[in-house]
């Protein structure tokens, strides 16, 4: 009887020192979404339905969660404590934005890009953030707003766990980029456009080639996602998975 006691107190003590412990284990992180008001209707619209998605998500997995529409907040001093920045409708147009943006993550921050987040040209004049993106540059894109079959390239990345080899994602623009970044060698592919798809457009077409959607260049904590245009784009929960799991992923590797 005094053994069996003894036993269940052990247990009991075990269980005390441990819980702590792993509550501790726990990340928290901190996460700004940039946005505009003042860009193309569709994009405003996928803002406003990410940043509902995400609060939600926070919630659920217990991280903080802010928003601003204020670009000049890509400073050393706003984000000191971010670990993770999304940006979802536009993308910062002053030297001085590109350059707290480029310290922020030289110095080991997180980006989760989405559409219109990785737009840059001949007019953009910054060759910083094209290294960023893999060397690739915009080239093109299809119209009108179709939805496409994605083939998901890696199934060991937590990015895509839990996703099939192949989804539909809901109604979306998709962009060509020149040269593909998965001639990169740092840049890893994690979703592409399937080849069943070409020609994909009616007025704009994207014919055929390789037209990766998700890709990250693994010398910085980033992650690219070509989804982006309108408010189909959170209809489908076997593509809100990828969202979350982009998130949470660069969540989880703060250094």
């Amino acid at each position: 009887m005094i053994r069996l006691l003894f036993r269940y107190l052990s247990v009991a003590l075990l269980m005390a020192f441990c819980l702590p412990v792993a509550h501790a284990e726990h990340r928290h992180f901190h996460v700004l979404a940039f946005c505009s008001t003042n860009v193309e209707k569709d994009h405003v619209l996928f803002a406003e339905q990410a940043m509902k998605y995400y609060a939600a998500l926070a919630k659920k997995d217990e991280f903080d969660f802010a928003t601003t529409s204020n670009w000049d907040d890509l400073n050393e001093t706003r984000l000191k404590d971010v670990q993770v920045v999304l940006w979802l409708d536009d993308f910062p147009h002053t030297d001085a934005q590109r350059k707290g943006f480029e310290e922020y993550m030289n110095h080991g921050g997180g980006w989760l890009g989405f559409h219109i987040a990785a737009f840059n040209d001949e007019g953009t004049h910054w060759p910083w953030f094209v290294d960023f993106l893999g060397g690739t540059v915009f080239y093109g894109n299809s119209w009108p707003p179709l939805p496409a079959l994605l083939d998901v390239e890696d199934h060991a990345s937590p990015v895509t766990k839990g996703l099939p080899a192949t989804f539909t994602s809901p109604i979306n623009e998709w962009y060509i980029w020149k040269p593909s970044p998965r001639l990169n060698k740092d840049v890893k592919v994690l979703l592409s456009l399937d080849q069943s798809n070409f020609p994909l457009g009616l007025k704009d077409t994207i014919r055929g080639g390789d037209v990766p959607v998700v890709w990250t260049n693994t010398r910085y904590r980033m992650l690219y996602i070509n989804m982006g245009h309108g408010e189909k784009i959170f209809d489908s929960p076997i593509q809100n998975r990828l969202f979350d799991n982009a998130l949470l992923w660069l969540g989880s590797t703060v250094p």
